[in-house]
């Protein structure tokens, strides 16, 4: 589980890069493909948000009991809930932009600029702060635990796995013509 959850990390890295390519494209003035950024930008409701994010939550509750923390922080579900809604305002903004409403360049610039500095460093947060705590504290048997109780939140990765190809097939072709 861990190691699913460092691969997860691994993904999401190359599409927020991907995303920060983008963004330096639209400040310079070029051209940027938004459908491509729509559908990372989904990916990352359809799986960071809703697969991703809800199993660390439940293995930092895990951990959490496990050594009986006396104080819980919020940080990890604030940052979870923060990248939730910079990730809805970014759709928000592309959807009017593919809509063929007019925005301004700007406000997309500076939502895309916000998203990928918060995706930065949540994910260093996790990588430095949390995943260590897991990787010390928690045994084989702790994770045999957490993927029975995680297992109706886990789905397949719809762009990093072989299951389906058809989901997100463009952003895939887009990603092995781009390496």
């Amino acid at each position: 589980m861990l190691q699913r959850l460092i691969n997860d990390h691994k993904h999401i890295g190359i599409l927020v890069s991907l995303l920060e390519k983008k963004c330096m494209k639209l400040a310079d003035g070029e051209a940027v493909n938004f459908n491509l950024i729509r559908d990372i930008l989904e990916y990352m409701q359809v799986y960071v948000e809703h697969s991703h994010h809800p199993l660390e939550e439940i293995v930092y509750e895990y951990y959490l009991n496990k050594v009986s923390a006396a104080v819980e922080t919020e940080q990890l579900a604030a940052e979870h809930k923060r990248l939730f809604e910079a990730s809805s305002v970014l759709m928000a903004s592309l959807n009017l932009i593919l809509s063929d409403v007019v925005m301004s360049r700007d406000k997309l610039i500076a939502d895309l600029q916000n998203y990928v500095a918060l995706q930065r460093h949540h994910m260093e947060f996790e990588e430095t702060e949390i995943f260590p705590l897991f990787s010390e504290h928690l045994n084989a048997q702790d994770w045999a635990d957490i993927s029975a109780s995680s297992m109706q939140r886990l789905v397949d990765d719809p762009l990093f796995s072989d299951n389906d190809k058809q989901v997100f097939e463009e952003l895939r072709d887009y990603l092995l013509n781009a390496e």
